[in-house]
């Protein structure tokens, strides 16, 4: 990380929490708050990418982590640091015998399987008494005491994970995933069992979702099986995709304009989906990298035009001398 970078990120960490620690109202504080959520769920995707599978399932372990969250809460009067930890233990315990299955497969059939499984996830929910059916599960609060700060608590707390996430990918354990992307066939001819590597990696990030989901139960207060159906995978596709799946940063950036575009889009009544969609069909369009790729590009060509201008003129002075 170079020394620029390495001051700029501190400051950007403490303007957003600055930003979460004063919103204008509650709209703004809940709209903060689901811009984290939909950065953690997108840095979960973006995590299983890492080593080439796209992980439709997230959906699922989403809201597994919001469910766990709400019945801990709700049935059993658990102490909310507490159900924000089974939540995402929750989901990390389902993902891993998931993962030891259909991690054997690759590609479209992994993505097919992914789809299916939230959805049939879904169907449980709403076919569940214990789970409140369709009418899923209200009154998941967090403390009273924490309620005015809840907004800078989620973006805290997303913060600190997407800090940890960054932190295990410039791991040597981050570095493997990478050359699993590349050629798995190379790194099994070294010794290193590939599939466990994917399952670690694939419960880890489901982890973060549970969590996300136990987030996301707190700040609405209200969860039903609507909530985590695909689209939600899908959310977190275009949150990755709009931002760029390059960089860290790209999760965060794509939610934070797509979670924004969303709630202008509210009022256009029935145009909302149209105006939604045409906005993330524009930015992978015209960002093919996404934003954070986008970004990155513009900076070097200016660097790169400001250093050809100074070796013209150092050129021309050297000729005139």
């Amino acid at each position: 990380m170079s020394n620029r970078r390495k001051f700029l990120l501190p400051l950007a960490i403490v303007a957003v929490l600055l930003i979460a620690m004063f919103p204008t109202g509650p709209y703004a504080a809940s709209l903060i708050s689901w811009m984290a959520i939909g950065a953690l769920m997108a840095s979960s995707m973006r995590f299983v990418l890492l080593f080439g599978e796209l992980n439709f399932a997230v959906a699922a372990f989403v809201g597994i982590g919001a469910y766990t969250a709400g019945m801990a809460t709700t049935e059993y009067q658990i102490v909310f640091p507490l159900a924000i930890l089974l939540a995402g233990l929750a989901a990390a315990f389902v993902s891993f015998f998931f993962g030891f299955i259909t991690l054997k497969v690759k590609g479209p059939y992994f993505k097919l399987i992914g789809f299916a499984f939230a959805e049939v996830v879904r169907i449980c929910y709403s076919q569940s008494d214990t789970l409140g059916g369709n009418s899923g599960i209200i009154g998941v609060f967090p403390p009273l005491a924490l309620d005015p700060w809840m907004t800078f608590f989620v973006v805290s707390f997303a913060v600190v994970i997407l800090l940890g996430l960054y932190a295990v990918e410039r791991s040597d354990f981050g570095k493997l995933l990478l050359a699993i992307k590349e050629n798995d066939d190379v790194v099994r001819t070294v010794g290193i069992n590939v599939h466990w590597i994917k399952i670690l990696c694939f419960v880890l990030a489901s982890f973060v979702a549970g969590l996300a989901g136990s987030l996301q139960a707190f700040v609405n207060n209200v969860i039903s099986p609507a909530d985590f159906g695909f689209m939600l995978s899908v959310f977190a596709l275009a949150y990755l995709k709009v931002g760029g799946e390059d960089s860290p940063l790209g999760p965060v950036a794509g939610s934070i304009v797509l979670v924004g575009l969303g709630s202008i889009a509210l009022t256009f009544g029935a145009g909302e989906h149209i105006f939604y969609g045409a906005a993330i069909a524009l930015a992978v369009l015209f960002f093919p990298k996404g934003m954070i790729g986008f970004a990155k590009d513009t900076v070097g060509k200016w660097r790169d035009r400001g250093a050809t201008n100074t070796t013209a003129v150092a050129a021309t002075q050297k000729g005139e001398a």
